[in-house]
């Protein structure tokens, strides 16, 4: 590597890190040189010169640890500008003597850095013209002229590229990494053309890893290969609208590299995607892990995971240590599309809680960082590894609208990890923050999205029908929403008729809802509550097909006891009913311990009549549940399957013949103090 010498200069205001600004501000303490165990403290006060610190002035910070080649390099700079304050009257001889014997005792100029710019659960969330955040903790909200508190416009792929270009141009060495379901859960821009709009975008912005989630395999694992290694879709004339919207055609793939380091073919035992990813930082060798959560096949379709296996996490991630060790690698990362939850603030860590805390506390003690997902939250912890050792644990929520900055410090003689501080930021679509540089959007990605838009544009905005208020997935104390009864309502109507299942009651899963539908509509008409297919779309993204099933009444009183089956959350999973199916349960949530018997005896019930153990009933569920999807293996038992159209099309139909549509009555399903 050339020398990279430069002479220690003021340093803007407009570049200063969040600790330089906090420096300038009260100057408080001693000047210092290094970082973390190699960081030395002066004798020397820090003070303001010029309106800046003189700890700001001297550029060692993390973002700029690779300016120098070398601690002799450091030394030369900050020479040159120790004789310059010394000429100007800032600082005594006595004063110069104690700043440079601080910082020869120090590690600057023996350190790297390395910038990780992160995000997770992008859900293919291309456009952020809808996209907002709210943080009152963080000061992050609209207030309006009757004090009402609103949400900030953040997100859109063209502001988080803009933002990234931002923070990579302040740092000497960088790398974008997500963790997990990038693609997947997707509004109808991306979705409806495979989520390739998605994975172009992503090219453009600059994504270097991609750790798969769950929602990664909502299509299949040749569909995810597909997003890989490019091609069109099979079937599928939506694909490949490259030359329509200003991106390579036929479709390209990745240009960044998925990762499953705990995903492997049962047949060959290999994962399905490289374990881990490197990168080098001036000869120093920084490895990304990626990986899914073990819990993966319990959400989503099995048939699209068929010959799959997903492994512990922290197990799979220590497997690879010792592999990582004798490739030189002593830095280590972790991306894994598992996490917590941490109420309050989006750089906090207040009371966190979940399966990510487990999973760092088993974590070998080589992994210094862990950029998390799947819950959708925001936060920035310290979580102990297996040694003891608090390592980053990071989420930047969902949708693209934060992105987490964290700098790491890489030691030149150790080549690991010495030091890492970790902020998420506001993907600021308007300049909420009045920062004196506000995020520009990327052209060419803004571009790409419009015409994605222009695409789907005629589907979306095709009125399907009405609500007469919101209709929402806010689940009442016995679990039952209204969204997911008029949702159930739908199903029933599109498989009752003889030739299309004959079915008696239908079943959703509460995690195929995706969204509310609000009241009036945000897409069309004003104040009339009008739903466009493109809302309906956004409710249930998936493209599942029905299926209608034979279950004897036994087996459904079965199902009903799989919602609190051990494996489900620990408030239990509860499927929504169909208009004319009803029961009773005893289940307390946050109270009723997983694995127990809540059906209340003889309260199933169809059309006012207790289900027959021995009776047969024609049952509709979607083909994510047919194949017993979200732990309800029950459904697998079915008989003489018969398969329908998809489920957004029958609530479309559902809409277009029942409108305008009112919440459903959360009346079919009710808890119980006890059964009796």
């Amino acid at each position: 590597m050339q020398s990279m010498i430069k002479p220690l200069v003021l340093a803007s205001t407009m570049a200063l890190s969040g600790a330089a600004f906090a420096a300038t501000a009260s100057c408080s303490g001693a000047v210092s040189f290094g970082e973390g165990a190699g960081r030395v403290e002066s004798t020397v006060a820090d003070r303001a010169v010029g309106g800046v610190c003189l700890n700001a002035q001297i550029i060692d910070t993390v973002a700029e640890g690779a300016r120098y080649a070398s601690h002799g390099d450091f030394m030369s700079a900050l020479t040159r500008q120790i004789d310059a304050w010394r000429a100007a009257g800032v600082i005594s001889a006595r004063e110069a003597g104690a700043l440079t014997s601080a910082a020869a005792r120090s590690n600057a100029g023996r350190t790297l850095g390395l910038r990780v710019i992160a995000f997770n659960d992008f859900h293919g969330n291309i456009d952020g013209a809808n996209l907002s955040l709210r943080s009152d903790v963080d000061g992050i909200y609209r207030s309006t002229a009757t004090g009402a508190r609103l949400a900030v416009p953040a997100g859109g792929v063209d502001y988080m590229a803009g933002l990234v270009r931002r923070l990579r141009d302040e740092a000497a060495h960088s790398v974008v990494v997500s963790a997990g379901d990038l693609i997947g859960g997707s509004p109808l821009n991306s979705a409806l053309f495979h989520d390739e709009p998605t994975i172009e975008t992503m090219n453009l912005l600059g994504l270097d890893f991609n750790a798969v989630g769950n929602h990664e395999f909502d299509e299949g694992k040749d569909e995810l290969l597909r997003m890989q290694h490019g091609g069109c879709h099979p079937t599928d004339a939506n694909s490949c609208q490259g030359a329509r919207v200003g991106t390579p055609s036929p479709f390209e793939g990745a240009r960044f590299q998925f990762l499953a380091a705990n995903v492997t073919d049962s047949a060959t035992g290999r994962t399905i995607f490289p374990a881990y990813g490197i990168r080098e930082v001036d000869g120093v060798r920084v490895a990304f892990i990626g990986m899914t959560l073990e819990g993966t096949p319990g959400i989503v379709t099995p048939a699209g995971i068929e010959g799959l296996q997903f492994g512990d996490e922290a197990e799979s991630a220590n497997a690879l240590i010792g592999r990582l060790r004798r490739e030189g690698v002593e830095a280590v990362v972790v991306l894994i599309h598992e996490g917590g939850v941490a109420p309050g603030s989006i750089n906090g860590c207040s009371g966190v809680s979940g399966p990510v805390v487990d999973i760092v506390g088993r974590l070998h003690g080589a992994v210094d960082l862990v950029v998390t997902g799947h819950t959708h939250q925001a936060y920035n912890c310290r979580l102990p590894n297996a040694e003891g050792r608090d390592i980053p644990v990071t989420s930047a929520g969902a949708f693209g609208r934060l992105i987490t900055r964290i700098d790491l410090t890489l030691d030149r003689a150790s080549r690991d990890v010495i030091g890492a501080a970790a902020e998420n930021l506001l993907v600021d679509r308007v300049n909420y923050l009045n920062t004196a540089t506000p995020i520009q959007p990327d052209a060419k990605i803004t571009s790409v999205v419009a015409n994605y838009n222009a695409l789907a544009e005629p589907i979306a905005n095709r009125v399907i029908g009405s609500i007469t208020a919101p209709i929402t997935r806010s689940a009442n104390a016995s679990g039952e929403s209204a969204l997911g009864a008029v949702i159930a309502d739908a199903q029933l109507r599109a498989t009752a008729a003889p030739e299309r299942g004959g079915a008696v009651v239908a079943f959703m899963n509460p995690g195929g809802i995706r969204a509310d539908l609000t009241y009036p509509s945000s897409n069309a008409g004003e104040g009339d509550g009008q739903v466009t297919y493109g809302e309906a779309f956004t409710v249930q993204p998936f493209a599942n097909s029905l299926v209608v099933k034979t279950l004897t009444g036994a087996q459904i009183y079965a199902l009903l006891e799989q919602q609190w089956a051990i494996g489900q959350p620990a408030n239990g999973r509860i499927l929504q009913v169909s208009e004319g199916f009803g029961y009773r349960h005893s289940f307390r949530p946050a109270q009723s311990a997983l694995g127990g018997q809540y059906v209340c005896p003889g309260s199933v019930t169809l059309d006012g009549v207790p289900v027959e153990v021995g009776g047969d009933y024609r049952v509709t569920m979607n083909s994510f549940l047919a194949s017993g999807g979200d732990g309800f293996g029950v459904f697998n038992l079915g008989r003489d399957a018969l398969g329908g159209e998809v489920d957004v099309d029958a609530f479309a139909d559902y809409f277009a013949e029942r409108s305008p549509v009112a919440p459903g009555a959360r009346d079919r399903i009710v808890q119980v103090a006890a059964c009796g």
